[in-house]
């Protein structure tokens, strides 16, 4: 991985909102630092009030971009996610987040850019340009890009069908997918309630698969989005 150097923005002349909408980034050691601050608080938070558990790290890829994969039933979810990298690599990972949900509103812009890096994923419209963007992302070795192929969280705890925009995304590139379940978030923190609630949760990391010999196309996205999601319903199985 090539060295990082920290240089200017160069959009400072810009308002904060702004900036924090704006994407990619431009470094800024402010943000950085309250990020850091966020992932530990986080952390410990996590550890202690939901008992989280994460297995198969040493599955994730030590120098090379990958994508973690998982089944979304809970805002808890990102959270965790993240809780699993390494803290060094905290400013080079992405979750994909709804542009429509998470870039609409200053306080959940605040949340979406500062604490979790998010990148602005269109879901109704703007699709194509949205995984071109994570393509670059992925293409600039040591980055993580986390997806949630539903599209939305669930609003009964079950896995919903995957979309086929991961299979479009890592069909016929050498990229590392790693399946991931996530387990008891929708108890502690379902959709539509504000506030979560005591309980344990539980994120297991599959091992990597790699598409690269699959040649993109309709097809092609659709066989692969079936297989990691018939992978990570497995998981769920094996971890009862």
């Amino acid at each position: 991985m090539k060295p990082w150097v920290y240089e200017s923005a160069e959009d400072l002349d810009s308002g904060l909102v702004e900036r924090l909408k704006r994407f990619p980034r431009e470094p800024d050691m402010l943000v950085y630092g309250m990020r850091s601050l966020a992932a530990l608080a986080l952390r410990g938070w996590l550890r202690t009030y939901h008992r989280l558990e994460i297995h198969g790290q040493e599955h994730l890829p030590k120098d090379k971009s990958f994508v973690l994969v998982a089944n979304h039933t809970s805002h808890l979810d990102t959270l965790c996610l993240l809780a699993a990298l390494p803290l060094r690599k905290l400013h080079r990972a992405f979750p994909a987040a709804a542009a429509d949900y998470f870039f609409e509103s200053v306080p959940r812009i605040w949340v979406a850019a500062v604490v979790v890096n998010a990148l602005p994923f269109g879901r109704q419209t703007h699709i194509k340009q949205s995984l071109v963007l994570c393509q670059h992302l992925l293409e600039n070795p040591g980055n993580v890009l986390v997806i949630f192929p539903e599209g939305t969280r669930s609003a009964t705890g079950s896995m919903g069908k995957f979309k086929p925009g991961i299979g479009a995304l890592v069909a016929g590139r050498d990229i590392a997918v790693l399946p991931c379940y996530l387990r008891g978030g929708f108890k502690v923190w379902p959709k539509g309630k504000v506030f979560t609630q005591p309980g344990k949760v539980q994120l297991t990391i599959g091992e990597a698969r790699n598409f690269a010999t699959i040649a993109p196309g309709k097809e092609s996205a659709n066989t692969i989005a079936a297989e990691l999601e018939q992978a990570i319903k497995g998981m769920a199985y094996d971890s009862h």
